[in-house]
């Protein structure tokens, strides 16, 4: 490293986009414009003396990729100055971002109350593997919040939710359960995956610790699998951080460049994604195959107003039902020839899928439908393709 650090520290005044463009940029002696990748596995250090001191936490420094990584740290300082938070831990996956934080904050005897409409493997991560080890879960309807404090028994520790939810785009009143969170003495912990820092900040309304897939919008072309937990420098800083250097679930240094590379675009393809998001969903809902849209930017929908309160833009996904179940939306997913059948999403490139069958075929059907999702259900996440190109290959997908 040389003595240029200028760009290192984010100015307080700088714009969301200037953030994703310049924060975490630490230049070394070659003074390279684009950031570096350290694709290496180790650090030596200078002499006997100074690894004693790094191994010991004595001074600071690099160490081992497991855990220090000059790449994954410029994706972590980024991210977290995006979020506005203090730390930020890279993870090898949106999931393992989820495990590490509940590893790290909760231990056996411990519950937590969560939103019902979650990712799947959310829900077979605490239902099938905390369980086992005595943590133990309670799903509720994610805006009854008296259902939320009604849930809290002696042992709850965590409040956990996406919002908007995955698939039917539910908004969660994130003040409220802040304001829940602070007056039970509990742990909020938000999935921002569909909104991003571009949309929606968790952290400004009181959630303790925001996770992240950053492998769908974060990256916003599809190519690498990685994940982030961001909050305080306590909990995330030093706790969830020594889980992460025993346990090992680390982001790869390329994975972590690549990252680095998609937020500084990240603030001007989310209005994007949102903006093509909206009129595709006030189409679907004038169209006579379709029972309903499940998008927050629609004022039919029931959280509308909250999600224009806590939100900037209303996002890229948009999901609906179809009439005649699950037999039409199968056909239309085959009828379509621009939107790629993938259950990612935030991509560059529009995807479809029928969750019932995919994201959440691991749950039992009642769980299915406590979530709200049915046969007919069809996801969309909108991509950056023009609009009425991905409206034509819906009109012919559902017409064909």
């Amino acid at each position: 490293m040389n003595d240029d650090t200028h760009e290192s520290a984010p100015e307080s005044h700088w714009d969301l986009g200037t953030l994703g463009i310049r924060a975490g940029t630490h230049r070394t002696v070659e003074n390279e414009h684009s950031s570096a990748i350290f694709a290496t596995s180790s650090f030596v250090f200078s002499s006997a003396r100074e690894a004693a001191a790094r191994f010991a936490g004595e001074e600071p420094g690099n160490i081992y990729s497991r855990f220090t990584n000059p790449t994954v740290q410029a994706f972590c300082d980024r991210l977290a100055a995006m979020e506005g938070g203090e730390a930020c831990i890279g993870t090898a996956s949106g999931m393992s971002a989820i495990l590490a934080t509940c590893m790290a904050m909760l231990k056996v005897g411990d519950h937590i109350v969560s939103s019902r409409g979650l990712f799947g493997s959310t829900v077979g991560l605490f239902n099938n593997y905390l369980g086992r080890f005595g943590v133990n879960t309670t799903f509720v309807p994610l805006n009854d919040l008296d259902a939320w404090e009604a849930a809290i028994t002696a042992r709850t520790r965590m409040l956990f939710l996406e919002t908007p939810s995955n698939p039917l785009t539910e908004i969660a009143d994130l003040a409220a359960l802040a304001e829940l969170a602070e007056r039970r003495n509990l742990l909020l912990v938000v999935d921002n995956c569909f909104c991003t820092p571009a949309l929606q900040r968790p952290l400004e309304f009181g959630a303790h610790i925001v996770v992240h897939s950053a492998t769908k919008f974060l990256d916003g072309q599809g190519r690498c699998v990685g994940g982030a937990v961001v909050g305080d420098a306590r909990r995330v800083g030093e706790d969830v951080f020594r889980f992460l250097r025993t346990a090992g679930p680390s982001m790869s240094p390329f994975n972590a460049w690549v990252f680095l590379k998609g937020l500084e675009t990240l603030n001007l393809r989310m209005k994007a994604h949102s903006e093509s998001a909206l009129q595709i969903a006030s189409w679907l809902a004038e169209h006579p195959a379709v029972k309903h849209v499940y998008y927050p930017g629609l004022p039919a929908h029931p959280q509308h107003e909250l999600a224009r309160k806590q939100q900037s833009h209303f996002g890229g996904i948009v999901s609906f039902d179809l009439k005649e179940g699950h037999e039409s939306a199968w056909k239309l997913i085959d009828n379509t020839r621009l939107f790629s059948i993938t259950a990612n999403l935030g991509d560059t490139r529009s995807t479809i899928t029928h969750p019932a069958s995919t994201t959440h075929a691991r749950l039992s059907a009642e769980q299915r439908a406590e979530a709200g999702v049915g046969g007919g259900l069809v996801r969309l996440a909108i991509g950056l393709e023009d609009t009425q190109d991905l409206l034509d290959d819906l009109k012919n997908g559902l017409t064909g």
